[in-house]
């Protein structure tokens, strides 16, 4: 391994444990509680070496959550997605709420921490602009197709997800007993997601289910 080669991998290195760290740290006290000398002091670097890698704090979340969304998009597109617009929706918004709720840390830090670095989300090939571009496509198959009555793409691209994220949010943020009169009841997903489609097919019929 060459001198360059080794110093490359040193720098990843030390990159990934101070993404790490940050990690733990925000997951642990809140975005707003951590300072860039906390994520210094957790892995015993100077302040000076977190900035080499990282221009402020905003930045160093831009990374953390850029990460979480590649991961995201892979579950999303883990298998071959139907042809169907409507059961790609539907294939779509499963497995954002499976990934949700199996990273509930993670999907909190996504998608309920504050932080400039969202200025930057939707920005042309980032994966949060990606993964909503997937969605979005379904959207416009399903209008073409003259399923969905024809409207403001990213209205209706904005509904679905946020049925979707809705209920992620609250079984994340919920114990079970806190939900009125009874614990989240099994199928809460997939009803949302038919209830959804219901109100924006122009037969008002779940076709293709």
């Amino acid at each position: 391994m060459g001198i360059t080669e080794r110093r490359g991998r040193e720098k990843e290195d030390v990159r990934r444990k101070i993404l790490h760290a940050a990690h733990d740290l925000f997951e642990a006290h809140g975005y707003e509680n951590v300072t860039m000398r906390a994520v210094a002091d957790t892995i015993e670097y100077s302040p000076t070496t977190i900035y080499l890698h990282f221009e402020n704090k905003d930045a160093l979340v831009e990374a953390l959550c850029l990460e979480d969304f590649e991961r995201l998009s892979a579950a999303m597109n883990n298998e071959p997605l139907p042809e169907n617009p409507l059961d790609r929706i539907r294939a779509l918004g499963r497995a954002y709420a499976a990934f949700g709720m199996a990273n509930p840390n993670h999907y909190r830090f996504m998608f309920m921490t504050a932080g400039d670095w969202k200025t930057h989300a939707n920005d042309e090939g980032t994966p949060p602009a990606r993964s909503y571009a997937v969605l979005r496509e379904a959207v416009v198959n399903a209008m073409d197709q003259g399923l969905f009555k024809r409207d403001d793409v990213d209205l209706v691209s904005q509904v679905v997800w946020s049925a979707i994220h809705g209920v992620v949010s609250l079984v994340i943020t919920f114990k079970p007993e806190q939900f009125p009169r009874a614990p989240p009841r099994p199928g809460l997903v997939d009803a949302s997601i038919e209830t959804t489609l219901h109100g924006l097919l122009i037969d008002r019929k779940q076709e293709g289910r």
